[in-house]
């Protein structure tokens, strides 16, 4: 599957958001900012050995043992903020539940902190209260780790923050990664305009058959993902294609339901 660059400037908001309420005077240079931002590269995949905690139970896990070969929603979050990793969490969930796909069976639900401060404690209690009691919760996968393997999946994937000393938090893009049951970069969406939609077509098409149905296949002939915008769009030329598609063969099946009837007026 081929993914398509994400322009940095298109979550660029996204680090004016994390901003909001802090002093004038941060410490982050523009040059520091110039680097924060969701461009995944080329083939970018997510190492599977880095381990995390999850803060539900204590568990130690690998990222692929979160998988364990589903499709996921990756979202690197910082759970000790509220300007844009709150909201962020809330319209993601909103939009998964409309999905009409199964949590923890069709797909795995995954936040991964970055700020070391953040504890599991803060975790829980900040995903909870975004996601509200119910399936969704019950299987996501709600990680923290020490900067290491954190790093490691950030930077693999092309998610790009910057920590700031004088205010003591982080900008960073409010970006979410589609990933495969393998840990490829599927595609990049932005959670602050995420759709039910793009949510449930970007999960069917990581899941590379294995989820969704012939109504999503259909529609996927009909959408393409534009990476300016992380959002799928219609494709006029494909609707055409598929639409021109079944109305010949609507005519055919009438010219041979037809002709059928006409044989059995005249029999031989």
């Amino acid at each position: 599957m081929r993914v398509s660059g994400i322009t940095p400037s298109r979550f660029g908001l996204a680090v004016l958001l994390c901003l909001l309420g802090q002093p004038a005077a941060a410490g982050l240079t523009s040059k520091d900012l110039s680097g924060v931002g969701l461009a995944p590269p080329p083939g970018a995949r997510a190492p599977l050995d880095a381990a995390f905690t999850d803060s539900a139970d204590g568990r130690r896990l690998t990222l692929g043992d979160v998988l364990s070969g589903r499709p996921a929603l990756l979202m690197p979050v910082d759970y000790a903020c509220r300007n844009v990793c709150d909201p962020m969490l809330a319209v993601a969930g909103t939009a998964l539940a409309a999905t009409g796909l199964a949590p923890g069976t069709d797909y795995r639900l995954v936040t991964l902190g970055f700020n070391p401060r953040a504890d599991a404690a803060t975790a829980r209690a900040m995903v909870a209260e975004q996601l509200g009691q119910g399936p969704l919760l019950a299987s996501a996968a709600v990680l923290t780790g020490s900067p290491g393997p954190v790093e490691a999946v950030t930077q693999a994937v092309g998610y790009a923050y910057a920590y700031d000393r004088d205010t003591d938090s982080y900008a960073h893009p409010a970006g979410a990664l589609v990933l495969t049951g393998d840990g490829r970069v599927a595609r990049a969406l932005s959670p602050l305009a995420m759709t039910a939609r793009d949510l449930r077509l970007a999960l069917v098409e990581a899941g590379e058959g294995r989820i969704g149905g012939v109504g999503d296949r259909l529609i996927l002939l009909c959408y393409g993902y534009d990476p300016q915008t992380g959002v799928y769009t219609p494709l006029i030329r494909r609707i055409l294609t598929v639409s021109g598609l079944v109305t010949v063969a609507g005519i055919g099946l009438l010219v041979l339901a037809l002709h059928q009837r006409s044989r059995g007026d005249h029999p031989t």
